[in-house]
């Protein structure tokens, strides 16, 4: 079965960073595309970043530049490095996968990993 598990969330200040690590497993990590979504209340979910089996990656316009995704193929793990972070980027975070051919917005989550930015 597919597992992804999320952690490293937290409450941190505006202007800081934090990094968030996803566990995978069930499935052949080093195949597949991952990626990050984000939902805050009252919004819809936002594809923060992707990254493909070859390491090709995608961020969203308002991350960019932020935040950078990567993958650890010997660990079955991918990571989001967050940087000068917003009270805009709260929300809760979810790791993916997509078992289809490419990306196509992902049909695996984890239980995702509450990260909130504030003073």
């Amino acid at each position: 079965q597919v597992r992804l598990v999320e952690s490293g969330g937290g409450l941190v200040q505006p202007g800081g960073s934090l990094r968030l690590s996803c566990a995978a497993s069930g499935f052949i990590f080093s195949q597949k595309a991952m990626g990050w979504y984000r939902q805050a209340p009252g919004k819809q979910r936002e594809m923060v970043a992707t990254i493909t089996s070859g390491g090709s990656t995608n961020y969203a316009d308002s991350v960019k530049g932020r935040f950078t995704i990567s993958r650890d193929n010997a660990k079955n793990s991918v990571y989001l490095q967050m940087n000068s972070l917003e009270p805009e980027d709260t929300a809760v975070y979810y790791c993916g996968t997509d078992l289809r051919i490419g990306w196509q917005g992902g049909n695996y989550w984890g239980q995702g990993t509450q990260v909130t930015v504030s003073s």
